[in-house]
């Protein structure tokens, strides 16, 4: 049995921010997510009907740092695609055909007790750092700033040495500033879904450090060079990086996934 496990955002779709930074106008683009009754986050029809393949042939498995409220609004893929499990939450939770497995959520709230500082200590600490922007907390388990200003590489540094010295890391992605305790992440998620369902082979696609959490597990692992982790080149080494960036990367890597299948037919 094979898993395409995918980040969503800059990966799969893409948000009006995310189109603004690569330069897309938006012409040939469906929506992919509503808000408050506005679209709020597209994606080629061309990378529409290849997920559709894509997933007509293997579990897929959205992997995402959103709430599972905030997943919710993409409908493209839920219209689709069969969705039997969904990892939210950066790996906090795991919900198996819209119900959270209660199994995986005890695991993980166990590991935060024990191996890092609480979220409350965290958040103090991080506003020491004197960043300029506005803080939000999700599902009382991570928090991320959305930033007024460019950070330096220096200021990235003395941030993300911070976190670790607490057990916590750092993901920069466009504005927003991620701190996420280390028990938290994707990969530990993606490895019970393929423990779980007898997966032997695992495709995966994600754009920031956060996804280099479970990335590093797949057999395939894909990059769009517009992202975070495209950046950390001995990090992303082994990985694929697209030849094209914005919502062009997403249709070339479902391609590349198709071909690979059909290659080791």
């Amino acid at each position: 049995m094979r898993m395409f496990a995918s980040d969503l955002d800059r990966t799969l779709i893409y948000s009006n921010k995310a189109l603004a930074d690569f330069r897309e106008s938006g012409e040939g683009l469906i929506s992919a997510e509503r808000k408050d009754g506005r679209e709020i986050a597209f994606m080629t029809d061309e990378a529409r009907q290849l997920l559709k393949a894509v997933s007509a042939q293997m579990l897929f498995v959205p992997v995402t740092t959103r709430t599972y409220e905030q997943y919710k609004r993409i409908f493209i893929f839920q219209d689709d695609v069969n969705i039997p499990y969904t990892v939210t939450s950066n790996g906090a939770n795991i919900h198996y055909h819209g119900k959270a497995l209660k199994e995986w959520s005890d695991r993980v709230r166990k590991r935060l007790k024990a191996e890092c500082a609480l979220l409350e200590e965290m958040m103090d600490k991080s506003k020491s750092l004197e960043l300029n922007g506005k803080i939000k907390m999700a599902e009382n388990l991570f928090f991320y700033y959305i930033l007024e200003e460019k950070l330096t590489d220096a200021a990235k540094k003395t941030i993300a040495d911070l976190a670790e010295s607490f057990g916590w890391r750092i993901s920069h992605q466009g504005r927003k500033l991620y701190f996420m305790p280390n028990p938290i992440c994707k990969g530990e998620a993606v490895k019970f879904i393929q423990e779980r369902e007898g997966v032997s082979m695992v495709y995966g696609a994600g754009d920031s450090m956060l996804d280099h959490d479970f990335l590093k597990y797949c057999d395939y692992a894909y990059v769009p060079a517009h992202g975070e982790l495209a950046a950390e080149k001995p990090i992303s080494s082994p990985y694929l990086i697209s030849a094209n960036i914005g919502t062009a990367a997403g249709e070339e890597i479902l391609n590349n996934i198709l071909k690979s299948i059909k290659e080791r037919v």
